[in-house]
């Protein structure tokens, strides 16, 4: 089934070049994701990439009641939207009801549906229907051809601009395992596929009251990514991961993150 490029902003997803999703797990304060997003800013344009900037206003799925969560949904897109504005990109966070969708769509380009909610009916529904972009994740639960029940849930509520994001799928007790065959399943059924590195390198509770993982295998699955195809990476990062407020043991750290980029664009340039 051919797959049609769409337009997010001035960037295509789907076209030649693929689409990096870049940003924090989290909004830890407005000062801190000013910086983070300046800084992501100067690496991108040095390495020549469309980006997006991602960070959620609010972690609705922590392990811990005690874990940190983030701001108001509201001021968080907002805080998003200013970002987005000065740095001329898309900007993206996920979304955990139909209110908080209704409330991003104000202000945000793309809205998340995380994994644990991706066959929420009310809430694919809500996305949908804010003529946003929406990038669904697909649950650690389902297999790759599953996504098409979505994707008809997608279009039934009249929007076509989607795509899924892999992160890996559960593997026995506190562990994922990130197939690649399964980013060329959900190609072949005609969805754009996003490969999200660092959330499938996740050891989810296992940690007992936080999720561990291994941050250092998340450039290594990144790269098999771009080999195997797909139409874009989604990477958290991070200047310091070992001090983040969520997803830590995850995120690749920021100093990582050009070298990364320059490996990623030259594996897509040699399967392209």
């Amino acid at each position: 089934m051919p797959r049609q490029p769409f337009a997010i902003g001035r960037w295509q997803l789907g076209g030649l070049e693929p689409l990096y999703l870049l940003g924090p797990c989290v909004i830890e304060s407005e000062e801190f994701v000013w910086k983070m997003a300046r800084q992501i800013a100067e690496i991108c344009t040095t390495a020549g990439v469309q980006w997006v900037f991602k960070a959620s206003y609010d972690k609705a799925n922590r392990t811990s009641v005690k874990s940190f969560r983030g701001m108001d949904a509201r001021a968080g897109c907002a805080l998003l939207a200013e970002i987005g504005r000065e740095f001329n990109v898309p900007v993206t966070t996920d979304v955990h009801s139909p209110a908080e969708a209704e409330i991003a769509a104000e202000f945000i380009d793309i809205l998340q549906i995380p994994a644990f909610l991706c066959r929420q009916t009310d809430l694919i529904q809500a996305a949908a229907e804010t003529g946003r972009v929406v990038n669904v994740k697909k649950g650690q639960f389902l297999a790759p051809w599953d996504v098409r029940n979505i994707a008809k849930k997608v279009a039934t509520f009249g929007n076509a601009r989607f795509f899924f994001t892999e992160r890996g799928v559960s593997f026995g007790y506190n562990n994922l395992v990130a197939d690649m065959r399964s980013l060329y399943w959900m190609r072949e059924l005609g969805y754009h596929v996003v490969f999200d590195a660092t959330h499938s390198v996740q050891r989810p509770g296992g940690a007992g009251d936080t999720t561990s993982g291994d941050g250092v295998l998340a450039p290594v699955l990144a790269r098999a990514a771009a080999a195997a195809g797909c139409d874009g990476i989604f990477i958290e990062t991070h200047e310091d991961p070992s001090q983040a407020l969520s997803d830590g043991p995850n995120q690749i750290p920021l100093a990582q993150l050009p070298p990364l980029l320059r490996q990623l664009k030259q594996i897509h340039e040699l399967i392209a």
